[in-house]
């Protein structure tokens, strides 16, 4: 029997994976009842609990740009529990058709159980993830709505 795979290997294969686009992959990585959670979405999306949450988080649309990046700049910090990492990254690649280039910055703080991941905190800085995706005003107009709508929560 093969051994599971390290949080390190874990994460590695995630953010490799997400580089190469390979989506049908990646929910594989995720224990069937997880917790991942984006803590800096501006929009505040709820938890993935599901790995057929994970699935369709990770579903290409088809709408936006192709971007090709790469995993760079990773540092992976073990603790003192063997089950959690925390890793240092960015994505860096070009916008296809425009060739801009960008960084986008992550830490990702990662609970791995028996190979799989059963708990994320991930830290992205998602107005550049929307700037190269070409969703940057949408977004913005979202965050004003939530802000500012019926809804909004007044302090």
């Amino acid at each position: 029997m093969d051994r599971p795979l390290s949080p390190r290997e874990v994460f590695l294969a995630l953010v490799n994976g997400v580089a190469e686009g390979r989506w049908e992959d990646l929910p594989g990585l995720y224990a069937e009842q997880t917790d991942v959670v984006h803590p800096f979405d501006p929009l505040r999306a709820p938890a993935l609990r599901t790995r057929d949450e994970l699935r369709e988080h990770f579903r290409p649309t088809g709408e936006g740009p192709v971007l090709h990046r790469r995993a760079a700049g990773i540092t992976i910090h073990e603790t003192t529990d063997p089950e959690v990492i925390i890793a240092e990254f960015e994505y860096r690649g070009t916008v296809e058709g425009t060739a801009e280039e960008f960084a986008l910055p992550g830490i990702f703080v990662l609970r791995v159980r028996d190979g799989e991941i059963v708990s994320s905190r991930d830290y992205f800085d998602h107005l550049t993830a929307a700037r190269v995706r070409g969703r940057l005003d949408g977004l913005v107009a979202a965050v004003k709505e939530a802000t500012t709508g019926p809804s909004a929560v007044v302090a």
